[in-house]
């Protein structure tokens, strides 16, 4: 009796966590291609158009509320440009991740970001093969190479499925 009633005012005082009232830890991964690139032809590695780094700003603006405990880029200029404005704004250094191998960006993210938000930058060819990686089926096979207003939003619940949105950002 006595420990019931202990146990009950400490729970009224806060000292020991609700359990009950616990929800698992929810993973929010927002997923977006980099900004409109450089087409002169024979560029090894493009960077932005105007176009594209005011993608990036509308990026930074849509995105620094949410809080994001990291954020991911591949090893290009155009996908580390479009993550800048937000790096700057949230006082992060993106981390640098391999396309080739979604599988092990969505294990590092489940494990080491559990219950918090990242973003990730990729290319148009590679975002589907994430979505997939990450537990939920790409709303499209390919992305075309004219379109990077796209914005996937990820929830990942501890155990289930996960969920997505797919919503767009700056100029269409």
């Amino acid at each position: 009796m006595l420990f019931h009633l202990l146990t009950w005012l400490h729970l009224l005082t806060g000292l020991l966590p609700n359990t009950a009232a616990a929800k698992p830890p929810v993973t929010t991964v927002y997923l977006v291609r980099h900004g409109e690139k450089d087409l002169t032809p024979n560029l090894a590695d493009p960077a932005l158009t105007p176009a594209g780094e005011a993608r990036a700003l509308a990026l930074r603006d849509m995105l620094a509320g949410r809080h994001p405990a990291a954020l991911f880029t591949t090893d290009t200029r155009r996908t580390r440009a479009t993550l800048a404005p937000l790096a700057a704004a949230k006082q992060l250094t993106p981390q640098v991740y391999d396309a080739k191998d979604p599988a092990a960006l969505a294990a590092l993210i489940r494990r080491d970001y559990a219950g918090k938000t990242v973003v990730v930058v990729s290319h148009s060819n590679r975002l589907p093969g994430l979505i997939e990686a990450l537990g939920a089926k790409p709303p499209m096979t390919e992305i075309s190479e004219a379109e990077f207003s796209y914005l996937f939003e990820m929830q990942l619940p501890a155990s289930g499925r996960a969920r997505l949105k797919v919503r767009h950002y700056g100029a269409r």
